[in-house]
């Protein structure tokens, strides 16, 4: 166990030893489609696939998947409301096309996010990032994102350290006492982690570490059988849409 639900689902789900390539492409198609087609059905489509291949074929359980699309589910919410609500002389008000717009831009993100989770949920990151790695991205934004994996563990170890001890100090017996504890333990996480981070980085360094850590990723075959039935469901998705539209 890795601290993170999502990548635990990952390193469980029935689809990890699945080549990332494939992942990629299924998820990479699903977000498009997502985007490209309208909300109604076309982005409804794809958020029932993506949310019927997490929980079905992949074995994702549903509540880490529901947990995880909690907090995308928030920044939707409040962009839909910030885009619906326009400031005139007269003061605030509804667009004219609020109900259509709200939907679309909902209904786009959520599909989108529901085939983001999919690749989250079946992907590891350290399958992810050699993957990524082939696919020519450029290697500055890989090293960023292994850097910044590498210090969210950082940052969960400190946090739950630094709790367990307020916890043992009655720090959350009160209110009053849990808002005090709360602010410390932000402040308190944030040197830590800082600490621990400039070590690590020193560390490196000091063992001659200049163009990135350097790992032998596990080579897992693609299938030409996985990457027919994605295409496939996707053109389904895009000749259901066109029909019912």
């Amino acid at each position: 166990m890795t601290g993170l639900a999502v990548d635990d689902a990952a390193w469980a789900s029935a689809w990890r030893r699945r080549a990332p390539g494939d992942k990629l492409l299924l998820c990479g198609g699903l977000v498009v489609t997502a985007l490209v087609l309208p909300a109604w059905p076309g982005s409804v489509l794809v958020g029932v696939v993506a949310v019927g291949l997490a929980l079905g074929p992949a074995r994702v359980p549903a509540r880490t998947f529901a947990r995880a699309v909690r907090w995308p589910l928030v920044f939707v919410a409040v962009g839909a409301l910030t885009a619906v609500v326009t400031v005139d002389g007269g003061g605030p008000g509804w667009a004219p096309d609020a109900a259509a717009r709200a939907g679309s831009l909902v209904g786009h993100a959520l599909a989108g996010s529901a085939a983001v989770l999919l690749l989250a949920t079946t992907t590891p990151m350290s399958d992810l990032l050699p993957a990524l790695r082939r696919a020519r991205v450029p290697a500055a934004v890989v090293e960023v994102a292994s850097v910044v994996y590498r210090l969210l563990f950082v940052l969960l170890d400190s946090l739950h350290t630094v709790r367990e001890a307020q916890a043992a100090r009655m720090g959350y017996s009160s209110l009053r006492r849990s808002y005090r504890s709360c602010g410390a333990l932000a402040a308190a996480v944030l040197v830590r982690s800082w600490d621990r981070a400039r070590r690590m980085q020193d560390g490196l360094a000091g063992r001659g570490l200049e163009t990135g850590l350097r790992v032998l990723p596990e080579t897992l075959p693609s299938s030409a059988a996985f990457l027919a039935a994605a295409g496939a469901g996707i053109a389904g998705i895009v000749a259901a849409s066109l029909v019912l539209a």
